[in-house]
């Protein structure tokens, strides 16, 4: 089975021969070798591109260990640029070489060579490729299959599709098994063997006790506002653990460096600008997140609210939480304060939306609530309300659109209805 990611190799085409090197990042498994070695290189020779032109190296392979020395790579690289044709650089999972950002800085020295690495980890994009090469690093972020990609592939109707991708999430390799139990076991063996323990690794994490909880803790409250010091007092009050402010939140900078998860900051609309207490935290792939959580939290607005996070983020938008602060009156006629959450604003350039997830709106009551929010937004920007199930977009007699789940995740530019 053979997975289309269109859009990702699109942003490969565009990038090609630009002089700089194009950085492909994302968790790990979410198929970004494939991307590069498979869906990129076909691209390649397509366009004529000889194969002996095409320079690939796996460095998480042990066939490859010797050129994780940054030196032997580079050799071997310039020993294979025979003529003065183009020639591409594939180098997958860049973070197994030490001072990898020396090797790529003499090969962008070459005249005739394009370069393309991965990278698992984006503490190395930030603090070596942005400030190595001041701007020649140019990312594409990939991540696990959105629901169009994985309802492409999928083997049955919508409603069977949506129940196993609120389950089971996107990464390549689930879509491919054909047993829940398959599913399951894959999830939960690699979150372990995987993730957490690249982290640790990777960090020098003396005890993983502490992320262990700290990971259950996130999973169990995705799309809920907080902060580290809110999950210490959780530590210390339920579990008898001292976790302090300043450790969780640095594994949590850990857990977003890994890609597994990712925040969303809050913004009050009214006074333009970002409050930087009470983040939510959302799972890169919620396969993982009930893995974790060995499938027993199944709380369909929050894992549809996730969903509508990372499908945002796919489509390039920058996304946040919105707060609009509200004063009125009481029964008795004193004044009262409310704080009301927007839950997403999305901006990309000059657009913004606002954003409302809501499971069922059958009752007036929900639908009451919903639109609250978004009639105190002082601002014509376009208000959209998701909703489970398949109901095409329409607009009510207020202006927002409310559209079913099925429409927004199928129809790539379904924000512009």
């Amino acid at each position: 089975m053979e997975i289309e990611r269109n859009d990702y190799l699109r942003q490969l085409i565009l990038r090609k021969n630009n002089g700089m090197i194009k950085v492909i990042t994302g968790i790990r498994r979410c198929g970004k070798s494939f991307l590069l070695f498979n869906i990129f290189k076909k691209y390649l020779m397509e366009i004529e591109v000889n194969e002996d032109h095409i320079i690939e190296i796996a460095l998480d392979g042990i066939e490859n260990e010797e050129l994780r020395n940054p030196k032997t790579c580079y050799q071997y690289v310039k020993t294979a640029i025979e003529d003065k044709e183009i020639y591409y650089l594939l180098l997958d999972e860049i973070q197994f070489m030490p001072r990898f950002e020396e090797v790529l800085n003499s090969l962008l020295r070459m005249d005739n060579i394009d370069i393309y690495v991965t990278g698992s980890n984006s503490r190395f994009l930030s603090s070596d490729i942005i400030t190595e090469f001041r701007g020649r690093g140019d990312e594409i972020r990939v991540y696990p299959l959105s629901f169009a990609e994985f309802y492409s592939v999928y083997d049955g109707e919508y409603e069977d599709a949506w129940n196993d991708y609120m389950i089971y999430g996107g990464l390549p390799q689930v879509a491919g098994f054909q047993t829940e139990r398959q599913k399951a076991e894959y999830l939960k063996n690699i979150f372990t063997n995987v993730y957490l323990k690249d982290v640790v690794e990777r960090n020098g994490i003396q005890s993983s006790d502490g992320l262990n909880t700290l990971v259950d803790i996130l999973a169990s409250a995705i799309g809920a506002p907080t902060n580290p010091a809110r999950i210490s007092n959780t530590f210390a009050s339920e579990r008898r653990i001292s976790y302090t402010n300043k450790t969780i939140s640095k594994h949590i900078d850990y857990l977003e460096e890994a890609f597994l998860i990712s925040k969303s900051n809050r913004y009050d609309i009214k006074g333009r600008k970002y409050i930087g207490a009470n983040l939510k935290y959302y799972f890169t792939d919620l396969g993982l997140r009930n893995a974790r959580l060995n499938f027993r939290q199944q709380e369909p607005t929050h894992i549809m609210e996730n969903i509508v996070y990372n499908e945002l983020l796919i489509r390039g938008y920058n996304v946040d939480t919105g707060l609009i602060d509200v004063y009125g009156k009481n029964q008795e006629g004193k004044r009262v304060h409310k704080q009301l959450e927007v839950d997403f604003v999305v901006n990309q350039g000059s657009q913004r939306y606002y954003v409302q997830v809501a499971y069922d709106m059958a009752s007036k009551e929900k639908q009451a609530q919903e639109f609250y929010s978004l009639r105190n937004i002082p601002d014509s920007f376009k208000k959209i309300v998701i909703t489970g199930g398949t109901a095409k977009p329409w607009r009510n007699e207020e202006g927002f659109v409310i559209m079913g789940m099925r429409y927004f995740l199928l129809n790539a530019d379904s924000l512009e209805f």
